[in-house]
């Protein structure tokens, strides 16, 4: 397509929304009318059953619940007047808790205020937390915070480490809607214990954010923890991040969240508009369907031009893969849907991996993040009439046209600046193009099986460890890797007997191994 017929394309396919300064750019995705007329019965299909969404359909029927995030930016759509007084009621609990942090009315025992925050959660409970703060945070927040996303124990000492001295004035958000999930359980015990090695009183500077009646929740209250946060039962991890999970810390930061919300409105509002062209989410969903064949055949690389967006892609792996990677449809079929994403920013990529994806295998399309504004000041010339964000620019532009003219797709998303009502926006528009996305491949994008069947597994390990260590204290001699596991009745589980023993060796766990490593068959086991 020569550049003339370009440019017309451009303009026949190009979005823009007037009140959030927001552009969308679907021209380098080389579907015809033809495709975009067969797409239309599954999108009035899609737009009819997203409203059936927000008006309280049981959208996750494996656990019986609504979907209702989309109810935390705009109350008055809440199914019953109880769901609108809960969201209402946490968003003034959440603002008023910040102001007497921030102004220091409430504050640890042994501080005059608290300085930082530790975070602790997993998946969606640290994901948008943590781009959030990488976002929109200031660069002198009234409290610093600090992510415990995992179980690794070095990872937390690190952070640990950090704060030693400044312990006595950091404020400790446990975020986990049953309580139960093992990663921020562990992450709570080991800064409970590191509390306590200081001899600080936990409770007084630790904040729950869980479902109500949860385990947490009975424990921060009879406890006495400082505060708890409701996760409420119709919002899923993944997009939770304009619930008390991410309106919490971010308030705390000094992020406008009240903007946050604004801004996501704003978005929700253009994307529930039943017409194609007029409806960012559908645009997003229709060329992701055009891209994969409906199938997820290619990846989706994110390259946000800016450095505050660095996380978003890492945001987006959550939302797209654990809501759309699924083994069966909602028919019960075997049909293996998912869209991989991957990314980091330009134009370090410029440097890194943009190589392969003009030359290599075209197994993706692109979407770049394009932001207007350089920065809140006036820039000074690189050379003459050019300042750093030229080049910036410059190099969006150049890689876009450098791929397309390889025959690699993409997709440009403009917004004017990265400030908190476009980060909602942000938020917004791609959780509705995944709920579209769903309804087009016949998929339940609301429930997760596949993480479920994870932590079942992990548990099972866990369960095998504790029956081998039973085992070997009750033997008191060195047993082979086979005998151990016959007598732990797990023949079959020799290779996993194998790696737990290994693990506890390397830390010193009262188990010895001895004989050649490279051969583990003949290692002989025995406690210690």
């Amino acid at each position: 397509m020569d550049a003339v017929a370009l440019w017309q394309r451009y303009q026949d396919w190009l979005y823009y929304h007037e009140g959030l300064e927001f552009y969308l750019d679907i021209s380098r995705m080389r579907f015809d009318d033809e495709f975009v007329q067969s797409m239309q019965p599954g999108f009035e299909k899609a737009f009819k059953e997203m409203a059936e969404l927000e008006g309280g359909a049981i959208a996750n029927p494996d656990e019986n619940r609504m979907v209702g995030h989309y109810w935390l930016r705009d109350p008055d759509l809440a199914p019953t007047p109880e769901i609108k007084q809960q969201i209402v009621k946490t968003l003034e609990k959440i603002e008023a808790f910040t102001q007497k942090v921030h102004s220091g009315e409430i504050k640890p025992p042994n501080a005059p205020k608290f300085t930082d925050i530790i975070s602790i959660g997993i998946g969606g409970s640290a994901l948008g937390p943590e781009f959030v703060a990488e976002a929109l945070a200031p660069d002198f927040p009234p409290l610093a915070i600090h992510f415990i996303d995992n179980s690794d124990p070095a990872g937390i000492d690190s952070i640990l480490n950090k704060l030693k001295d400044r312990l006595a004035s950091t404020l400790v958000l446990v975020i986990s809607k049953s309580g139960g999930t093992p990663e921020p359980r562990n992450g709570m015990i080991e800064v409970q214990t590191a509390y306590a090695a200081q001899n600080l009183n936990f409770p007084p500077q630790a904040v729950a954010i869980t479902g109500d009646g949860s385990k947490l929740d009975q424990q921060a209250k009879s406890e006495g923890w400082l505060d708890t946060f409701p996760m409420e039962d119709w919002v899923g991890g993944r997009t939770s991040e304009m619930s008390a999970v991410g309106l919490v810390p971010a308030a705390l930061q000094g992020i406008d969240i009240r903007a946050m919300l604004a801004g996501a409105k704003e978005m929700d509002a253009a994307t529930r508009i039943p017409k194609l062209k007029e409806n960012p989410a559908a645009l997003l969903a229709l060329s992701w369907y055009f891209a994969g064949n409906g199938k997820g055949e290619k990846d989706m690389v994110v390259l946000p031009y800016k450095d505050s967006l660095l996380l978003f892609s890492r945001y987006l792996q959550q939302l797209v893969m654990e809501s759309l990677g699924k083994e069966r449809d909602k028919d019960g079929n075997i049909v293996h849907q998912g869209i991989a994403v991957y990314g980091n920013k330009g134009s370090t990529d410029q440097h890194a991996y943009v190589q392969q994806l003009r030359d290599g295998v075209p197994n993706f399309f692109l979407t770049f993040i394009e932001v207007l504004r350089d920065r809140s000041g006036n820039s000074p010339e690189i050379e003459p009439s050019v300042t750093s964000g030229d080049y910036l620019s410059g190099f969006l532009q150049g890689t876009r046209q450098a791929l397309y003219e390889n025959h690699r797709d993409s997709i440009t998303v403009t917004i004017g600046q990265v400030n908190p009502r476009m980060v909602g926006a942000l938020i917004a528009l791609y959780e509705r193009a995944v709920g579209f996305y769903g309804i087009l491949v016949n998929i339940n994008a609301y429930h997760q099986p596949g993480v479920e069947a994870g932590k079942k597994a992990a548990a099972t390990i866990l369960d095998l460890q504790k029956q081998v260590l039973q085992v070997l204290q009750e033997e008191g001699t060195a047993l082979s890797l086979t005998q151990l596991a016959q007598k732990a009745g797990a023949s079959d589980q020799v290779e996993a007997i194998y790696k737990i023993l290994r693990h506890l060796h390397a830390n010193h766990r009262g188990v010895a191994l001895e004989g050649n490593f490279a051969k583990p068959a003949t290692l002989m086991v025995s406690a210690t």
